[in-house]
């Protein structure tokens, strides 16, 4: 039986890298996106400074794995065989609930997931062992589950949602009405006062956070033994009040190193006790010289004191993600790893062994630690799950407007409503001068700012916000920790800049249907977490009970065929995403420049669009449902590309040069038939994809032959056309417009002929009805494609 742990301990230790990049994944969001959202530094600095960050906080984090060893339940109540069944159970579950969100591009809890796992495992292997002792009630289930601090674990995270929104959206509407969005002009001494700030938060909240690594301070000191003697020994004969002359004396009389750790740990405590009992003497302190200092840097210097502030808060960030985190992704393998060496050396069965030896304080080696960071850098600079992340927290709080990813629903519209009539309230109670005021602090920057650059280069939001992002974010997690209270560092990080933007002024009328519905989406997500948590985990250490080492065996290889599929699917949705040519967004401000821009466009239209409508006519013939359905997604997908090129109206005649404002007609006319080519599309997708579903009969041989002639012959026609445009042969568009009045008449045809097939063969109506249907849509499309060619022609 010590052979079949040995291997769980193994499989654990494997689970647990495959969570530290499943988790690094969804969490790299905390740190990442504001100094990505502002494009304060590039990319490759901000990935160098978060993991270094990172690294610095996985070797701080020993001490914070109670929450996988006492902090959901009581361990001295439960067997070695039963907390093994909880340990694997919370590891399976975690990796495949936290992929699941990656691959979403959905942030959510890894701290809300490990204790609700937690929480699930241990209720149901606690139900299954009151269940065969019936000496146990199950009304004495508290006396296994630590009700007590898992509630004030889960309370806290999730007021911890409220206080981050709150506060975030407070300290920004302060900042943006002292420094405006024109905060560059601002006076030298606005930007230094800000800095002084920002800068003591964030390097108190790295200290409150870092101070918590005693085991690794220790062990500096012990190391420091046999490496700097004699500065250690005059430190530790102070210490003692002793003169020993040498570091054998001293041990020799100490009779082992316990007593210097004891003195090492001393001086933490006492560090730590003069941060906490002087907070208002270090900030002040703090304010003062970091203010000095910001002063110097703007005027000697000549820095830009918002992107040191972004810089330091990104550390800050990714050190408290290592340090408060780690336990989420190693916690549970290393409680494991303790238990399995305490069962090994009692030589008692493993169904025998109660583990109250769980019940210490952990210790975790620093050198785990450091291959832990080590695996959480690696991951942080290839993951792509991880860049999908940080792309919805941004897309969710940009100033600016752009594709909405999430749908509005009628719980974001009451919400806009209400918080609408809640505004128009305050306005007409507040001052004048007021509102004047805050009205010409959030006048927003002119479209002209970013002139010349490409649109992946605009920041979604200002260094301003950034920097407050990372400030507010520092500070309510040093207060939690400094409180002992338990939170999750993703909700706070997330909500402060749900709550900055909103705050920014950032959800318009515009977009703010959208960014709600955004909002509820993810928090809705988070409670899915820990509901999903909790009954997986709990069915997981169930099955594990039936049969522990075969269900163990059968769980662990169903978890690798599904990591497997979802990173296989991932990868090749994503490689299908960079092979379709996307419709991209106008961006030139002159005619000529829209007229390059939309030829790309319709090349790469034309080409979809040919694509869809002959797989569509080919699965309608072969009766295939599930194509005609995933023919139905693309033209979907074209039809908000079109959708989204629509939307740009606005910006993109703001953009045009006086000379050149008559290219905004030719813009308006060309997506004008783009948007009746989608359409006829799309009918015929939904028709086809109906008739199929419906279970109709299938067309007749002869309707299929008519159907594939056209789209033979429409092939060779797009085919051309989509050659024109590559090559911007113009020349060839009259020929091209002949050809497509042939094809026209073809299709005129083919209708004559059903109409006599109705009259003297045809018995189904619902063929008759779809084949009409196909019949018409393709003659609109013809005519749309027709009209798009002329208007581009003139133009040339």
């Amino acid at each position: 039986m010590e052979d079949y742990y040995i291997w769980m301990i193994a499989a654990l230790a494997i689970l647990a890298i495959a969570d530290l990049v499943v988790g690094v994944s969804n969490d790299a969001v905390n740190f990442l996106n504001s100094a990505i959202g502002s494009k304060a530094i590039s990319f490759r600095t901000v990935m160098i400074v978060a993991s270094v960050g990172i690294a610095a906080g996985a070797i701080f984090s020993s001490g914070l794995m109670e929450v996988a060893r006492k902090g959901i339940f009581v361990p001295g109540e439960f067997y070695f065989d039963e907390i093994m069944i909880i340990f694997m159970a919370v590891m399976i579950t975690d990796i495949l609930l936290l992929d699941f969100f990656n691959s979403l591009g959905m942030p959510t809890s890894t701290t809300v997931s490990i204790v609700f796992e937690l929480l699930g495992a241990a209720v149901c292997v606690t139900i299954l062992k009151i269940n065969a002792d019936h000496a146990v009630s199950f009304s004495e289930i508290g006396n296994y589950i630590n009700n007590e601090k898992a509630l004030e674990i889960i309370l806290g995270i999730l007021l911890s949602v409220v206080v981050a929104f709150s506060i975030g959206a407070l300290v920004q509407f302060i900042t943006r009405l002292l420094l405006s969005f024109n905060y560059e002009e601002k006076p030298k001494w606005s930007g230094a006062v800000f800095g002084g700030v920002a800068l003591t938060a964030i390097l108190y909240f790295i200290f409150v956070k870092g101070i918590k690594g005693t085991n690794f301070a220790n062990q500096v000191i012990q190391t420091s033994v046999n490496t700097s003697g004699n500065s250690f020994l005059t430190w530790a004969n102070t210490f003692f009040g002793t003169s020993y002359t040498s570091i054998d004396e001293l041990i020799a009389a100490k009779g082992s190193l316990y007593d210097i750790d004891v003195a090492g740990q001393s001086i933490m405590t006492t560090l730590q006790g003069f941060l906490e009992n002087n907070v208002f003497l270090i900030i002040a302190v703090g304010f003062i010289m970091w203010s000095l200092i910001s002063y110097l840097a703007i005027t000697l210097f000549k820095s830009n004191i918002y992107k040191i502030i972004i810089v330091v808060g990104t550390f800050a960030l990714a050190l408290a993600f290592a340090g408060n985190d780690l336990v989420n992704f190693i916690g549970v393998p290393i409680a494991a790893w303790e238990a399995y060496k305490v069962w090994v050396s009692s030589g008692i069965p493993a169904d025998e062994l109660l583990m109250t030896s769980l019940s210490g304080k952990a210790e975790t080696p620093t050198l785990l630690l450091l291959i832990a960071g080590v695996i959480m850098v690696l991951t942080l600079w290839f993951s792509a799950k991880a860049r999908d992340v940080v792309k919805t927290s941004i897309d969710l709080s940009r100033q600016g407007e752009g594709q909405e990813r999430f749908k509005a629903n009628f719980l974001s519209r009451g919400v806009v409503r209400g918080t609408i009539v809640a505004s128009e309230f305050m306005t007409a109670i507040l001052p004048t001068s007021f509102k004047k005021f805050v009205s010409k602090q959030f006048e927003q920057l002119p479209a002209s700012t970013y002139i010349g650059l490409k649109k992946e280069d605009i920041p979604a939001f200002d260094m301003v916000r950034a920097a407050v992002n990372l400030m507010v974010a520092g500070i309510l997690i040093s207060i939690a920790t400094s409180m002992k209270l338990p939170l999750s560092t993703t909700y706070v990080t997330f909500m402060v800049a749900m709550g900055t933007s909103l705050a920014d002024k950032a959800w318009g009328t515009e977009s703010a249907v959208y960014r709600v519905a955004g909002v509820f989406n993810v928090i809705g997500g988070w409670f899915f977490t820990a509901l999903s948590a909790f009954i997986a985990a709990a069915l997981i250490a169930f099955l594990i009970n039936i049969n522990q080492p075969v269900m163990t065996l059968v769980l662990l290889v169903a978890a690798v065929i599904i990591l497997i599929r979802n990173t296989l699917k991932y990868r090749k949705k994503t490689k299908a995403d960079k092979v379709e040519d996307t419709l991209k967004r106008y961006e030139s401000s002159s005619v000529q420049g829209v007229i390059e821009e939309s030829a790309d466009n319709i090349k790469s239209f034309i080409k979809r669009g040919n694509k869809m409508y002959n797989a569509t006519i080919d699965n309608l013939a072969k009766y295939d449902l599930q194509s005609l359905k995933k023919n139905r997604k693309g033209i979907a997908k074209l039809e908000t590309e079109v959708e989204q090129l629509r939307d740009n109206i606005f910006y993109f005649i703001k953009n045009l040069d006086e000379a050149s404002v008559g290219a905004s007609n030719f813009y308006i006319t060309i997506l004008g038939y783009l948007e009746d080519i989608t359409q006829s599309l799309e009918y015929i997708a939904k028709s086809s994809y109906k008739h199929v579903n419906n279970n109709h009969k299938k067309l007749r041989f002869n309707q299929i032959k008519d159907l594939k002639e056209i789209e033979a012959q429409l092939n060779e026609v797009y085919d051309k056309i989509e050659k024109v445009f590559e090559l911007r042969d113009f020349s060839q568009l009259s020929s091209i417009i002949e050809e497509k009045q042939e094809l026209f008449v073809m299709v005129n045809q083919k209708i004559n002929r059903q109409i006599e097939r109705t009259r003297t063969e045809e018995s189904s109506p619902k063929n008759t009805t779809l084949y009409f249907g196909l019949l018409t849509e393709t003659k609109d499309l013809l005519s749309a494609t027709m009209n798009l060619l002329i208007t581009y022609r003139d133009h040339n």
